[in-house]
């Protein structure tokens, strides 16, 4: 006995085929009745465990289809998400960068003030100094003049003396 519905139906197709005609007609034959019934019992009784193996593979088919969307949707998600994630990465380090050219050019302004305050300060600074040391020169010079005239007047050198220490003049060094 065939094992298949295709086997059985081709076993059918070959009784139908090599029939003979029926008389007068070129369209009908004559086939061995019992044998077709047979052959097609033979077919129905194999069409629910077919027909049951075929709605399996449809449904493992459809199921594998549908795996195969989820897992596809799930891909492009993650793709998304990923793209989406480089995105504002990319996005945020361009504001770092931007904020950190910010910054540096905030810290050289403030370098270029401190300077200028620094400069200024030791400019005032050493011109105070110069006008106290000119100031303290003078007064030395003064001082100085003073003690001679008092030194020159007080005690004028006896004669004979040696040993004096000549009298610094601060007028010559002026000269």
């Amino acid at each position: 006995m065939a094992s298949g519905v295709e086997e059985l139906l081709d076993m059918l197709f070959e009784m139908i085929d090599e029939a003979k005609n029926a008389p007068f007609s070129n369209d009908k034959c004559i086939i061995e009745r019992d044998r077709a019934l047979d052959l097609i019992d033979d077919i129905r009784s194999q069409f629910p465990m077919e027909l049951s193996e075929a709605r399996k593979m449809m449904a493992n088919r459809a199921e594998l289809v549908a795996s195969a969307k989820r897992e596809a949707e799930s891909i492009r998600k993650a793709a998304e998400d990923k793209a989406r994630q480089l995105l504002a990465e990319d996005t945020i380090t361009l504001q770092a960068k931007q904020r950190a050219n910010e910054m540096m050019q905030q810290a050289e302004e403030r370098s270029r003030e401190l300077k200028r305050s620094a400069n200024e300060y030791c400019e005032d600074a050493l011109r105070r100094t110069e006008e106290a040391v000119a100031e303290a020169y003078d007064e030395i010079k003064q001082s100085r003049a003073r003690f001679r005239a008092a030194a020159g007047v007080a005690s004028a050198p006896a004669a004979g003396t040696t040993g004096s220490r000549p009298i610094y003049d601060a007028a010559a060094d002026e000269d």
